[in-house]
């Protein structure tokens, strides 16, 4: 089992000896498997919940765990996606994807399988010799995508992965993603500011408030998908045209419209 909790997650920081609150009393839990995305103002804490999740940052007070064991550290049951690609320039996109296989240890034959296998997945044939600069942003984001998931990880952390795309390849990455979330499930913590994007991938939406970031509302996204059959539509856009789409949408967008402050115009 591979789900994260937040339990009373506060996190303060301290700059020119003032405390500066991020987080205040985070509870919630994202359960074996399933998507869970993140929305909220600017400066609410999103990405600080999902560093928490990680182990590159750690609560004021209170607790996170995945898979029930405290998160002190990095580890190899997590893998994060960031918003930059952060890929090594100078390896080619089979280099790329190979580098955590080969850090773990793995042997040679088993890495060119799982490679191979996910290469083929994210539609990467005809680029394993490919360097990064050679790619397009779209296909540098399916090179991290692909070396977070050969590592085979129980939970995957994305950190707004799509924000550097451009509109029609961030849409393509969008029914990618589904795609790859149907077919090799993860526990998921998403982070977005884009609220169609939370509401088409994900099985639940939570809305913070803006700074100190609290969890306003949890939306749940997976049983309207499962009572409308939004799965049986192929394209993205098919699936934004339903009206309980649109209703989930709209909800979503007056909770964060409450949250605007009075100057954000």
């Amino acid at each position: 089992m591979s789900n994260i909790v937040f339990d009373a997650v506060t996190r303060v920081f301290r700059r020119d000896g003032k405390d500066f609150p991020t987080l205040d009393g985070i509870s919630l839990e994202v359960r074996d498997r399933e998507f869970v995305a993140i929305v909220g103002p600017s400066g609410c804490g999103k990405t600080t919940c999902l560093r928490m999740a990680a182990g590159l940052e750690f609560p004021t007070s209170g607790r996170v765990s995945v898979g029930g064991k405290e998160v002190t550290e990095p580890g190899p049951d997590r893998a994060v996606v960031f918003q930059q690609f952060a890929l090594f320039p100078w390896k080619t996109v089979w280099d790329n994807i190979d580098f955590g296989l080969r850090n773990k240890g793995v042997l040679e034959a088993e890495r060119r399988r799982r490679v191979g296998d996910i290469i083929t997945l994210m539609g990467l044939e005809g680029y394993e010799s490919a360097f990064p600069h050679q790619l397009s942003g779209g296909m540098q984001q399916r090179v991290a995508i692909a070396r977070a998931y050969v590592l085979d990880p129980d939970v995957l952390l994305m950190d707004e992965p799509f924000g550097a795309l451009d509109a029609q390849t961030r849409t393509v990455m969008q029914e990618e993603l589904v795609r790859l979330a149907r077919k090799n499930p993860r526990t998921v913590l998403f982070i977005t500011h884009a609220v169609e994007e939370a509401v088409y991938l994900s099985d639940r939406v939570v809305v913070m408030s803006r700074r100190p970031g609290t969890i306003r509302e949890v939306i749940d996204v997976a049983s309207v998908r499962q009572s409308e059959n939004w799965d049986r539509l192929e394209r993205i856009e098919e699936v934004m045209d339903q009206d309980s789409f649109v209703h989930l949408r709209t909800r979503i967008w007056k909770l964060l419209r409450e949250q605007q402050a009075p100057n954000d115009h």
